[in-house]
């Protein structure tokens, strides 16, 4: 174990040479994805839960998709399917975006986020006080004030539990970035295992850090339930 850290502790947490790797990597895969996904959810989860079949069945197919399909079979498809096609690989915007590992992790993670945190957040505003809803349009109300100010607060609030969970599995979700050669945790514990052959500290390692980042997430997110719902 020695050995192993004195030579790739930095690896770990912070920089190969002159590339950001490991921790640094892991946590910016979540941040982005999460930020994005929650930012995209909300008003897809309004469309969601709309009466209007047209809004709403667009994004009931998106979730379903995402949702029915592995993210690792996701990950494959934007790494190195959508490159293979003509209109990707003539487009140089396109194609520049596409042939990076990074940008096509990113994209994957956020879309598959932001389909559960859909769901989730959805199946909080179906369940909204009906009496608070009278309330709001017996006070005049229009259904942009609703939603602003009675609907979305309440049910994020509620929603919050369930989207703990859904961040913590996606911090988990982050091992498989080294298929697009993102060198995240993950990927810098199987460069150190074929590189010395310390299968055990390598890997015990990698488990030691995504630990310590669920334990630190588990311990906001708890805090945040103390505040935001100790009285509903």
């Amino acid at each position: 174990m020695i050995e192993l850290l004195h030579d790739y502790w930095r690896a770990y947490l912070f920089t190969d040479g002159y590339q950001a790797t490991g921790l640094v990597i892991t946590l910016w895969l979540l941040v982005v994805s999460i930020a994005f996904g929650f930012c995209l959810a909300i008003p897809l989860a309004v469309a969601r839960v709309s009466s209007r079949r047209l809004i709403a069945a667009p994004v009931r197919l998106y979730t379903y998709v995402f949702c029915g399909t592995p993210l690792y079979v996701q990950l494959l498809f934007f790494y190195t399917g959508i490159y293979t096609l003509n209109v990707v690989q003539t487009t140089p915007l396109l194609s520049d975006f596409f042939r990076d590992g990074m940008n096509c992790t990113l994209l994957t993670f956020a879309l598959n986020t932001c389909a559960y945190t859909t769901e989730i957040f959805a199946g909080a505003i179906k369940t909204s006080s009906p009496h608070e809803i009278e309330a709001a349009r017996a006070y005049g109300m229009s259904q942009f004030t609703l939603y602003r100010r009675i609907i979305l607060p309440s049910a994020l609030r509620r929603a919050l539990p369930a989207y703990s969970n859904e961040v913590i599995l996606m911090l988990h979700a982050t091992t498989i970035a080294f298929t697009a050669t993102v060198p995240d945790i993950l990927k810098i514990a199987r460069d150190a295992n074929a590189a010395t052959y310390l299968t055990f500290q390598a890997f015990s390692l990698a488990a030691f850090l995504y630990l310590c980042i669920s334990f630190a997430l588990v311990w906001l997110f708890r805090r945040a339930e103390r505040r935001w719902l100790a009285y509903l």
